[in-house]
C-alpha cells in the first residue's frame, strides 16, 4: 500500500515521503496513529502543492537575505570606546556590541550568533566582519572603532 508520511517514522520514512509499506502496517499503525495518509491522487496533488509552497517560502527567505546583504554592504557601524597608547583598546568589541549598535543606529536586528567574529576587536580602526544571514548567504559589515 502506498502512503504519504505526515510525520517522521524512525526506520520507515520522513515527513512528505511517499513509500510502499505493507497493508497491515499501514492500516494498523501508520493510519491509526495519524503518522501517514493513504497516497490517493488527491492527496498526492495536495502534497505537491504543499512542497511548492514551501519551496516558494524558502526562495523568499533567500531573496530577503540577499537584500539585507546589499543593505549591510553600504552600512558602517561606529563604536566608541576607551583606548590606550598605540590604538589598543581597554577591553574589546564583541559581536553583541556590534549587534546592539546595528539595532540602535540602523534599525536592523541581527542575532549576535550570526556575526562571525573569530576574535573580539582589540584595536582602533576599520574591521570587516562577516555575517551569516542564511546558510547560503553571507554578508559583511564595516565596523569602525573610534576613541571616546
Amino acid at each position: 500500500m502506498k502512503v504519504i508520511f505526515v510525520k517522521d517514522v524512525k526506520g520507515k520514512g520522513t515527513k512528505g515521503e511517499v513509500k510502499n509499506v505493507s497493508e497491515g502496517y499501514a492500516r494498523n499503525y501508520l493510519l491509526k496513529n495519524n503518522l501517514a495518509i493513504e497516497a490517493t491522487p488527491g492527496n498526492l496533488k495536495g502534497l505537491e502543492a504543499q512542497q511548492n509552497k514551501e519551496k516558494q517560502k524558502e526562495e523568499a527567505v533567500v531573496h530577503e537575505a540577499e537584500a539585507l546583504k546589499k543593505r549591510l554592504a553600504d552600512l558602517e557601524v561606529t563604536l566608541k570606546t576607551k583606548a590606550g597608547e598605540g590604538g589598543r583598546l581597554f577591553g574589546s568589541i564583541t559581536s553583541k556590541q556590534i549587534s546592539e549598535q546595528l539595532q540602535k543606529n540602523h534599525d536592523i536586528k541581527i542575532d549576535k550568533r550570526k556575526i562571525e567574529l573569530d576574535q573580539p576587536i582589540r584595536a582602533l580602526g576599520y574591521t570587516t566582519v562577516p555575517v551569516k544571514l542564511h546558510p547560503d548567504v553571507t554578508g559583511e559589515i564595516k565596523v569602525h572603532v573610534v576613541e571616546q
